[in-house]
């Protein structure tokens, strides 16, 4: 009798690739190259965040926390929205702690999206909104987004609106671009959301890291929107602690319900001292998020003054930290391989755009991404070895 030959690989895992970004940061390593591909900073996380874990830690808070998150997390975060957003959250009934945005992220598009339904996600986007989409069993619909500027076309967005469309995903500051969506856009993509009962997801990781007096709006304060949004945020940007993985989505109860309970069998929890050092994260002064922009932005001046020396086409980001750049001019087959030139033969690991780009997008083979939350000496090294780049030779 034949054997059955086992099948390894759902139908979902087969839709979408490991992550692109973390396997340059594997290659960085290999090669011994500067790594400008991954976007967690090579630097250190305020010492009071270093004592408040050490704190919390040897005060015992090493068990589970309550499954949606530690008490005076959650009252932290109600206040800061509060603080910054001018948006009143209750801390018992809508603040679900998750580990990371990306669980959060996840977590909400499972609780809110049935299989079939659509989500519309702008095009480029961050790579795990196609999987999350997937993983869900929805279908991801993306939208264009058009360069030099990276604005969006309001008659294209409508017409991806349709009877099966449940969500759309904003991401402001935006990843891989660096763009800053206006009050103007995410207007009209809320017209559209309370005109087709859609949900909006936004991941806001980025909000205080903002440049040339670009001001963050957050769609949960766009009038209609206070009962259509779950907002996605986290610790790991503004406090420069990544590897934590304390993230959160904020919406009204009935949303954050679903969302609690596809949480708690996801992960149970996120790590319960990291929860509460985060609390002294969340409660900093407002001299923390005015030298935290500061700092971002001398890092970002190098890095486009670097980019200016070799040469290289760049959208100058408005917020975040990465700078997008075109380099079809090199005369590189793909990003791809201009990646692999630069991480091999440069010794400067960089992201390829096409992990950015739905699969039909012309623009996918294009780009690449600089990261450049990183030391003044690991933005000096990279200068270094970005100077003897050069064009594929034919």
């Amino acid at each position: 009798m034949q054997s059955k030959v086992l099948k390894f690989a759902s139908a979902r895992a087969s839709l979408f690739q490991e992550s692109v970004i973390r396997e340059m940061s594997r290659l960085a390593l290999q090669h011994k190259a500067v790594n400008l591909a991954q976007g967690l900073p090579d630097f250190a996380c305020p010492s009071e965040l270093k004592e408040a874990v050490t704190r919390a830690t040897f005060d015992d808070v090493n068990q589970y926390a309550i499954t949606w998150g530690d008490k005076l997390l959650r009252q932290a975060i109600a206040d800061k929205n509060k603080r910054f957003l001018g948006i009143e959250t209750d801390p018992e009934t809508e603040i679900t702690v998750c580990c990371g945005a990306t669980e959060a992220m996840v977590a909400t598009m499972m609780a809110l999206v049935d299989p079939g339904e659509e989500v519309i996600v702008f095009d480029p986007y961050y790579e795990n909104y196609g999987p999350d989409a997937i993983l869900s069993g929805a279908i991801p619909r993306y939208v264009r987004m058009h360069p030099p500027n990276w604005s969006f076309d309001e008659a294209e967005l409508a017409a991806a609106f349709n009877d099966k469309t449940r969500a759309i995903i904003i991401n402001t500051p935006h990843n891989p671009t660096g763009k800053v969506f206006s009050r103007e856009e995410l207007t009209a993509v809320a017209k559209l959301c309370q005109k087709w009962g859609v949900l909006c997801f936004t991941d806001e990781i980025y909000e205080h890291i903002l440049y040339d007096q670009h001001k963050h709006v957050a769609m949960a304060t766009i009038p209609g929107m206070e009962d259509l949004t779950v907002t996605i945020n986290s610790l790991s940007k503004t406090y420069s602690v990544t590897g934590w993985r304390v993230g959160w989505a904020v919406a009204r109860p009935e949303l954050t319900l679903p969302i609690r309970k596809v949480h708690d069998f996801l992960t149970v929890g996120s790590p319960a001292p990291l929860q509460r050092a985060g609390v002294t994260a969340v409660n900093m002064q407002d001299k923390y998020y005015q030298e935290l922009a500061a700092e971002y932005a001398k890092r970002r001046e190098y890095m486009l003054e670097t980019l200016d020396l070799v040469d290289i086409p760049y959208y100058a980001p408005e917020g975040a930290y990465y700078a997008f750049c075109d380099v079809s001019k090199f005369g590189y087959e793909s990003d791809l391989a201009f990646t692999k030139y630069l991480v091999k033969d440069v010794g400067v690991a960089v992201v390829p755009g096409g992990s950015f780009f739905g699969n039909d997008n012309p623009l996918k083979n294009k780009y690449v991404r600089f990261c450049f939350s990183r030391k003044p000496e690991t933005l000096s090294a990279a200068r270094e070895k970005l100077k003897e780049l050069k064009a594929c030779k034919k």
